[in-house]
């Protein structure tokens, strides 16, 4: 029925109002709604009919309608329609369609702005290899973890641990736990990799460091040398190298930036153990977001600039 929706909603915009909301509109409206009511029922009433238009107008590509129909539900699209963007939109119809998500998970994702923290950390991501973009989050929400003031690294990795489910489910589809407190033998010391995970899809094991308070530049050596001996022990043949994520209660962009972190497959990104109300929650990651894309605006110039030897 959804491809019908969308062939109906298409119908009225081009053909009865030729895209334009006349006055006549709405009387227009009640009237093919009347008809379709008396004829199909009641899934053909006034409000459904408006989304029908709506989502028509809203996704006027064929194509694309077609290859999401058989992973979408009705009320899958009905969710999107509340969505300011299309990248937003694309986003979250792509992750329903790899992911599987119900609507009530869409809902939840939505809720917790999934868009938005990907498009964050994709300032870093996309200086490692676009195919990690949709893979990571910056920031992390671990409000789930029930942690109190003043805990420490230990309790933090704990509390993961015990709630794991609910963290995998954070970090993303693909996803796998493999180990916590991996130990990795160096020159006879022994030094301990807080949590180890392998993701399907990118086939890479993902190593993370769980760090207390604002990012220092000495994680990063730590991280370059957990990532040096798993790629040298652990990573099997069909595997791409090891990347790193370092989680945070804060970070620098600038300190990351000047580190060029990514040179080393390493990520850092900050994680809220305390989500703040709702619209304090849109703004901050709202203006996080801004930032993150001028930033990326400011790479991209500068990248022009040395290519062209002209600034």
């Amino acid at each position: 029925m959804t491809l019908t929706y969308w062939q109906i909603g298409k119908k009225i915009n081009e053909h009865l109002l030729k895209n334009q909301r006349a006055k006549y509109g709405a009387q227009t409206i009640a009237i093919v709604a009347t008809k379709l009511v008396d004829k199909f029922g009641r899934s053909f009433a006034e409000r459904n009919i408006r989304r029908m238009m709506q989502f028509a107008e809203e996704f006027s590509d064929f194509s694309i309608v077609t290859s999401l129909m058989s992973q979408l539900s009705w009320t899958h699209f009905i969710q999107l329609f509340s969505l300011e963007t299309t990248q937003q939109k694309l986003f979250y119809a792509k992750k329903i369609s790899e992911e599987r998500w119900s609507v009530r998970e869409l809902r939840r994702q939505i809720e917790r702005k999934a868009y938005e923290r990907q498009e964050i950390a994709a300032v870093q991501t996309s200086l490692i290899e676009t195919e990690l973009q949709d893979s990571f989050k910056d920031p992390y929400f671990l409000d789930f973890l029930g942690l109190k003031d003043g805990y420490l690294e230990k309790d933090l990795e704990l509390a993961i641990i015990k709630e794991l489910e609910n963290f995998i489910l954070e970090l993303g589809n693909g996803f796998t736990f493999v180990e916590r407190q991996k130990r990795i033998i160096l020159d006879g010391k022994d030094f301990y990799l807080d949590l180890l995970f392998f993701h399907r899809k990118l086939k890479r094991l993902v190593a993370i460091d769980l760090k207390l308070g604002e990012f220092h530049a000495g994680y990063k050596g730590q991280m370059e040398l957990y990532l040096k001996w798993l790629n040298k022990h652990d990573r099997q043949e069909d595997e791409n190298s090891p990347i790193g994520l370092i989680l945070c209660a804060g970070k620098s962009t600038e300190q990351i930036e000047l580190l060029e972190m990514h040179k080393e497959n390493i990520m850092v990104a900050e994680y809220w153990t305390d989500l703040p109300p709702k619209e304090d929650l849109e703004k901050k990651l709202h203006q996080l977001l801004i930032e993150t894309k001028h930033r990326i605006e400011q790479r991209k110039s500068l990248e022009c600039c040395i290519i062209n030897a002209e600034c």
